[in-house]
């Protein structure tokens, strides 16, 4: 899960954001983690309530908004590619939504669409990350374990 999130993390939109401080911080106990609700926690709670991945926002959407996962990926695509016309009626299905399911109010509603917006610019499909932690895994491994052997490859396939 550390790499996978690092991975997420480690991207010049993070970076820049000081979401990776933030993430370190709550990690290693050095700061209190905070939900705007308490209903995302269960969806935040592994990235120490940070919005990091893709799914997550969806997650937000569905169990918040009352989307379906279908158009909670219409809300991740209008959002990641910043499709400013789709947003505003994305924006206004969502906070309806939360009046639907009635975990939120209208203005958590509010706040938590910003911040699904803002945290969307930086996020990362969680199964990509997670195939780059995986091929990450396994050469940290045979450069520790078969250092000679790694570096032969290494050098050969690099011509």
């Amino acid at each position: 899960e550390d790499l996978v999130a690092l991975l997420a993390l480690y991207r010049p939109g993070p970076l820049q954001s000081g979401m990776v401080n933030d993430f370190v911080e709550a990690k290693n106990k050095q700061k209190k983690i905070k939900y705007l609700h308490p209903s995302l926690e269960p969806i935040l709670e592994s990235t120490y309530g940070i919005i990091l991945y893709q799914e997550q926002i969806m997650l937000i959407a569905s169990k918040l908004a009352g989307f379906t996962m279908s158009e909670a990926d219409i809300l991740r695509d209008a959002i990641g590619k910043k499709k400013k016309k789709i947003l505003g009626s994305q924006k206004k299905k969502f906070i309806e939504g939360t009046k639907k399911v009635g975990i939120i109010d209208e203005e958590t509603a509010e706040k938590l669409f910003e911040l699904v917006n803002h945290f969307a610019e930086y996020g990362f499909n969680k199964s990509h990350s997670t195939a780059y932690a995986m091929i990450s895994y396994q050469t940290a491994y045979l450069k520790t374990n078969y250092p000679v052997e790694f570096m032969a490859a290494l050098l050969s396939i690099r011509m």
